[in-house]
Parts: structure tokens; C-alpha cells; sequence
């Protein structure tokens, strides 16, 4: 246990003994947020966001820094357009990796179902303003172009000449580095027991030591991959995988959501199924008349738009189901299209434009169609709301920053799927207990 890195041992102790380390390092985080967003606004400057090409010029020709100026692109506020935002977002995607942890060690608080709904949405807010705060001041204490790429934080408070507050801010970077990796150890660790538990992967990962309740072999394992990974791949290829492996994460959570919210009880749905088979079943005997078509179903299209149920039946989960994976293919080629030949498409070339206009359409048809079909009315502590509006839209983002990724990253998310399909159908498939 000596050898072992400090953040293993603090996962080792359990999520009570580690919460004050975790408190601490949270701590000290804010404290570098805070710091650096009122230092960007004292010592920042408007013009950076207002910056021309002779500032560029000027820049390149009075530079001694060992690496080159960024692109130049058009102003200083959002020089790269709206494109230029949505392909850095998914870039830094995987900062939000961290609700993973909320999920994974819910069932150790007291009331999960109220305290994870309202933990998500107090995280994600403040996650929000913290990047968009400290994005927002580098960029006024320094222009874009001049940025340093692996060193932003404390090489921006060199160039406004504050020498000392940049080796504060890299001490700092490094207690947070400290806590992120406490983050996912912790988050980690209890995804891999949870998994074993259910047998999706080898039952010994699952063992529990007695003495402080936590899983030691998950912990140790989770350990030792993520060094493997850190030692085999670039700094860059490993955010950009764990981006794209979030971003799916959330793409499959709203489809789940899609669909589940449209589906009967399982007790009904059995229900259903045995009606529909004694209605089959051949009459025999006394002079069969003629049938009338019950109203709604004659019309298998009319039922599309208006069902007869107002509670869901198998009908219409199944209609549900369809239509939704059908939109999950729109949009992904909506995506791809966007993503790959925007200027085509917003320059008015008659076949993309023509291409997305049609898609779109397709889109909106088959979102009426899901939202006309009867949602599922069971009360649930927190139910997602704007129906199917807010999932399709979600959708839509998640996999249009998917797009933005390069083509070696989704060379390496194939290899991560091929491995754990593998592990799935070799063993889990097996000895699951679902």
C-alpha cells in the first residue's frame, strides 16, 4: 500500500473519510476561479476583444515567445463565428465528466432521489459560470492569438506583469490536478463495483473490504489503467476521447429519456399482450357477424396523430421507438452536414441548402408524431420537462459536437467500443443479472 499514488489511498478510506480532502480541494478550485475572474477584469483590457489585423501584425513582429501566434480570425470577442464555438466546446466537453460521480455514489446518500436531481442542477450552473468567467478574463488579459496552449492560466499573468500571482496560479492548478484525479478515482472505481456486482464484468473487481466499506480491487485496477492511458497517450488525444465518450454517454441518457417517458407499465404492457392474443384466437362456434373496425384503428396513419389511449399501450411505445431512431438518423446526418460543409450549406448551394431544408422538415414531422403520443403519467420525483422538444434538441447538440471530433479520435472510440463489446458478449452477456 506504500507504493501506491496519495489518490488511491484517499479513495482506499471511503467517500466519508475522503470528503474532507474533496471539500478542501473543491475549496481551493473556487478560490483559483474567483481569483482569476477578478484579476481578468482588473487587469484586462476591452481592446482584446475588439482586435484588428494590424494588432496581429504588430504582435507577430514584436514577439519573442517560443512558440508561434495563434490564427487570426475576425475581432476578439468570437473571432471564429459561431462555428468556432461549438467546435472548441466539444473540445472541453469532458470537464462536465464529472456528474458521473454524483451518479455513481448516490446510493450512499441519505435521500438520492431529491439530492441528485438538485446536485446536477446546482453543478452543471456553477460549472457553467466558472468556465465561462474564467474564459472571459484570459481572453481580456490577453489576446487570443497570443494564448499560450499549454500554459494559459499563469502565462497570462506574466504578460500583464504579474510575475508572482502566475506561480501562485500554477501551485493551485496543480492541488486542483491533484483533486480531479481524486474525482475519477473515486468515480471510477465505484463504476467498475457496481458493474461487477451485476456480473457485466468479473465478480472479484466487486469485493468489498469490510473495515472501511469500499471496493479495493476496483480501486486498484482503476488505478492502474488510468496510468496505463496516461503513459501511451498524448495529453490531447485523451481529452478529445474522453469528450467524445461523454458526449455519447449523454446522447444514449436522452434517448433513454425519449422513449422511456412514452412506454406503459410493465404490468400493463403484459396485460395488453394476452388481451391481444385471446382476440386472435379463431370463433367456432354461432354464426360470426360481421366485424366493425373499433374507431382509430382502421386507419393505422390516423392513429399516428391521434391515438385512442390516453395512457401509453405497446402501440404506441412501439411507435415511439421507430420514429425515434429514425430521428436519431436525421439528425445525425443533419449533423454531419453542418459539421462537415457548413459554408455550403448557409452560402445558399442549391443541394445542401435543399438537403437541410428536407431534413428539417423530416425532423418536425416526426417530433409532432412522438409528442401527440400518450406519455407515461407515473409520478417521479423529477421528470424531465418540454417533451420531446428539450431530448431532440439535446440530441442534436450532443451529436453535433460528436462531429467536431477528429477522425483518430473516433478511430480510438471504435477500438474502446471493440474491447468492451468483447468483454460484454465474452463474459457479461453470461453472468448478468439483468
Amino acid at each position: 500500500m506504500a507504493a501506491l499514488d496519495p489518490e488511491p489511498r484517499l479513495v482506499l478510506l471511503g467517500v466519508h473519510d475522503s470528503a474532507l480532502v474533496s471539500k478542501v480541494s473543491a475549496g481551493i478550485n473556487v478560490l483559483l476561479l474567483s481569483f482569476m475572474i477578478l484579476s481578468g477584469f482588473i487587469k484586462g483590457d476591452l481592446h482584446n476583444w475588439q482586435l484588428t489585423e494590424q494588432d496581429y501584425k504588430l504582435a507577430a513582429s514584436g514577439s519573442s515567445d517560443s512558440y508561434s501566434l495563434g490564427p487570426l480570425g475576425s475581432g476578439g470577442f468570437v473571432p471564429f463565428g459561431f462555428e468556432g464555438i461549438l467546435r472548441g466546446a466539444a473540445m472541453p466537453f469532458y470537464s462536465y465528466f464529472g456528474l458521473n460521480a454524483i451518479i455513481t455514489t448516490g446510493k450512499e446518500t441519505p435521500n438520492p432521489q431529491r439530492s441528485i436531481p438538485w446536485s446536477i442542477g446546482i453543478i452543471i450552473s456553477i460549472c457553467f459560470l466558472a468556465y465561462s468567467g474564467v474564459s472571459a478574463a484570459l481572453t481580456l488579459m490577453v489576446p487570443y492569438y497570443q494564448i499560450h496552449p499549454y500554459n494559459p492560466l499563469p502565462q497570462a499573468f506574466h504578460h500583464v506583469g504579474w510575475a508572482p500571482a502566475g506561480y501562485f496560479v500554477a501551485v493551485v492548478i496543480l492541488c486542483a490536478l491533484f483533486y480531479s484525479l481524486l474525482l475519477v478515482m473515486l468515480t471510477m472505481s465505484r463504476l467498475i463495483c457496481a458493474m461487477a456486482e451485476d456480473g457485466l464484468l468479473f465478480r472479484g473487481l466487486g469485493q468489498i473490504y469490510a473495515r472501511r466499506g469500499t471496493p479495493i480491487v476496483a480501486i486498484l485496477v482503476s488505478a492502474i489503467l488510468s496510468g496505463i492511458t496516461a503513459l501511451l497517450l498524448e495529453i490531447f488525444r485523451v481529452v478529445e476521447l474522453m469528450s467524445v465518450g461523454a458526449l455519447f454517454v449523454y446522447f444514449l441518457v436522452t434517448f433513454s429519456v425519449l422513449v422511456l417517458r412514452y412506454q406503459p407499465d410493465q404490468s400493463f404492457s403484459n396485460k395488453e399482450k394476452v388481451e391481444e392474443e385471446i382476440e386472435m384466437e379463431p370463433i367456432v362456434e354461432g354464426n360470426p357477424s360481421p366485424s366493425v373496425p373499433e374507431a382509430g384503428t382502421s386507419n393505422p396513419l390516423k392513429s399516428l396523430c391521434n391515438p385512442i389511449s390516453t395512457t401509453p399501450t405497446l402501440k404506441s411505445g412501439q411507435i415511439v421507438y421507430g420514429c425515434t431512431f429514425l430521428l436519431v438518423l436525421l439528425l445525425t446526418i443533419l449533423s454531419l452536414l453542418l459539421a462537415q460543409w457548413p459554408s455550403h450549406v448557409f452560402s445558399g448551394d442549391p443541394g445542401f441548402t435543399a438537403g437541410a431544408v428536407l431534413l428539417l422538415l423530416l425532423i418536425a414531422g416526426i417530433t409532432a408524431i412522438i409528442w401527440r403520443q400518450p406519455q407515461n403519467p407515473s409520478p417521479l420525483p423529477f421528470r424531465v420537462p418540454a417533451l420531446p422538444m428539450l431530448p431532440v434538441l439535446s440530441i442534436f447538440v450532443n451529436v453535433y459536437l460528436m462531429m467536431q471530433m477528429y477522425s483518430v479520435t473516433w478511430a480510438q472510440f471504435g477500438i474502446w467500443n471493440i474491447v468492451g463489446l468483447a468483454i460484454y458478449f465474452g463474459y457479461g452477456i453470461r453472468h448478468s443479472l439483468e
